[in-house]
């Protein structure tokens, strides 16, 4: 199948299935009907003792109430998971929905229960005035408990993982292991000034098919190609852009060989939205969506702000000790260059994570005092180079002050720096 299949399309594929919410249950399903047959089978052996056989009334009632039971706790499931959305929509970000549908514990909730209901059910046929299965009734008072447990389990997740800065604690180590595997993958090292980033020779430009945000590329696949053909590709858009149909998708640079544009479009993933397996980036825009959406006149929660942007401060002190550079050359072993990236440098990150939420929270004390005390511990705990961006970043802040403070001693309060925005050990601007 991958081979009649192009990158784009298996990538699109792992996607959907991580997002699917009927998968996993209907391979429970399955799952349940084999093992109905195999404790159906399995109970000629003298088991269980004679204390756990049923009667074929009493295993019939059983089984089906477990039957009834599993359809109406799937439809509790499907109900908490529709609040989710309602809440996840209007008091979080829509983009957070993109990664709720790959928790794992939902899935096999669903997956639990829709199994426990196919195997109970299969039971029902088999029994007789004469011939109850008693292991397999057994099995399935076990496989209520386990079903009951998870739920319970399911519930303390999301009664708790729900909140804001849950979230955004969650979404935070996301974004940084995504950025951890991005920068071990793209290890090339950056051509030196004045250094040849591309093949002489004619440029080929590959045009989108159809549109779509770029969700990610097919690194090692490039390179083959362009070792194969002899050629440079040449990444114009960054990871997250929205490329409109018939827009230059890729630039091939010399070559013995055209490459057939089919191939090559079909090692980069096109699709409705961003996702964030090649995209730290994205990760910070949903924090600052949740930070933003908390300052909106009609939630007015400056302190959920001040929680998230925690979270934005650690994620930023990750990408602000990496080694950051505006374009990554990858080269065959014979260290020639085949596949140029554009990437996202320091000032692009810190403009991201802090300029909606300085200019939505401007009025706010607390969020200016905290977001001072964000950009001051950027100047303390990174590298000299990263400060240029940083100190920028300040003076803006404060000219936003200047505009939403024009009394004097209210605009001194606000230029203080505190890391809990109001309340923690404040101390004024240096």
């Amino acid at each position: 199948m991958r081979s009649m299949m192009s990158w784009a399309s298996v990538f699109r594929l792992r996607q959907y299935a991580k997002a699917s919410l009927w998968i996993a249950p209907l391979f429970g399903m399955a799952l349940g009907v084999v093992l109905a047959e195999l404790a159906i089978a399995a109970d000629g052996v003298d088991w269980p003792p004679s204390g756990w056989r049923y009667s074929a009334t009493t295993a019939s009632g059983v089984l089906s109430a477990i039957v009834g039971a599993m359809v109406a706790l799937l439809g509790f499931v499907v109900t908490i998971g529709v609040l989710v959305i309602q809440q996840a929509t209007g008091a979080l970000s829509p983009r957070y929905m993109r990664l709720w549908y790959r928790d794992r514990l939902q899935k096999t909730v669903l997956a639990t229960f829709t199994g426990t209901f196919a195997f109970a059910f299969s039971l029902l046929r088999s029994i007789e005035s004469n011939s109850v299965p008693d292991f397999g009734v057994t099995l399935a008072g076990a496989a209520v408990a386990v079903s009951l447990l998870l739920l319970l389990v399911y519930l303390n997740r999301f009664t708790h993982n729900l909140r804001p800065v849950a979230i955004a604690d969650l979404v935070g180590r996301m974004g940084e292991g995504v950025f951890a595997r991005g920068a071990m993958e793209v290890g090339a090292s950056a051509p030196q000034d004045g250094e040849p980033v591309t093949a002489h020779g004619p440029v080929t430009l590959i045009r989108s098919p159809h549109g779509g945000a770029i969700q990610a590329f097919d690194l090692a696949g490039l390179v083959a190609a362009g070792v194969g053909h002899d050629c440079t590709f040449v990444m114009p858009h960054l990871i997250g852009d929205y490329v409109p149909p018939g827009a230059v998708l890729v630039e091939v640079h010399g070559g013995t060989t055209a490459p057939d544009p089919r191939h090559v479009t079909g090692l980069i993933a096109l699709g409705a939205e961003r996702t964030i397996e090649q995209d730290p980036a994205f990760a910070l825009r949903i924090l600052v969506d949740i930070a933003i959406r908390a300052l909106s006149p009609a939630v007015n929660d400056p302190t959920t702000a001040v929680q998230v942007l925690n979270h934005i401060e650690s994620f930023l002190t990750v990408i602000g000790s990496a080694r950051l550079r505006d374009r990554y050359v990858m080269t065959d072993d014979r260290d020639r260059p085949r596949l140029v990236l554009h990437g996202r440098d320091w000032e692009d990150y810190l403009q991201l994570a802090v300029s909606e939420i300085r200019d939505y929270g401007a009025t706010s004390t607390q969020i200016c005092r905290r977001l001072r005390a964000l950009l001051d511990g950027l100047l303390e705990s990174l590298p000299a180079v990263q400060h240029p961006a940083v100190e920028t970043q300040l003076k803006l802040l404060g000219q936003s002050v200047e505009r939403a403070f024009p009394d004097p001693d209210r605009r001194a309060v606000a230029q203080w720096t505190d890391r809990q925005g109001i309340g923690g050990r404040s101390r004024p601007h240096r």
